[in-house]
């Protein structure tokens, strides 16, 4: 999980230097950089993360099935996972050079990731009822 969240939080860092950068040679690095960030490391932290999850769901799913906590942090998992996928069509933007979007606009969306973090952090710590 910590992984994932680290790739979810640089990726669209690099996408913020990607959008401010015209020289090619930059370019290049920050597409090697991204690809192998997104699909060497995210994405299998990703698949992990609901597998694990997942096993840790169905193992306890009696105790919790009417804690509506876990249900709201299931559903921001869920808006994380649906995320990661964006951030894959903003990586093959870019790489088909099709991006569409201001540095600004990828510096407010790397922002989502850590409300989300601290969202999923509050309702797993404190379980509120």
């Amino acid at each position: 999980m910590v992984a994932w969240f680290a790739g979810l939080f640089y990726l669209p860092r690099l996408f913020v230097y990607h959008a401010m950068t015209t020289d090619n040679a930059t370019i290049k690095c920050l597409m090697v950089m991204e690809r192998k960030l997104f699909w060497g490391i995210m994405t299998p932290s990703a698949v992990l993360t609901i597998v694990f999850g997942t096993g840790m769901l169905i193992e306890g799913w009696a105790a919790y099935q009417t804690q509506w906590w876990l249900h709201l942090k299931l559903l921001l998992v869920l808006f994380l996972v649906g995320y990661h996928i964006g951030c894959g069509v903003l990586l093959q933007d870019f790489h088909q050079n099709r991006n569409k979007h201001s540095h600004v606009w990828y510096r407010w969306f790397n922002e989502i990731t850590f409300v989300a973090l601290v969202a999923i952090i509050f309702l797993a710590v404190f379980k509120p009822n």
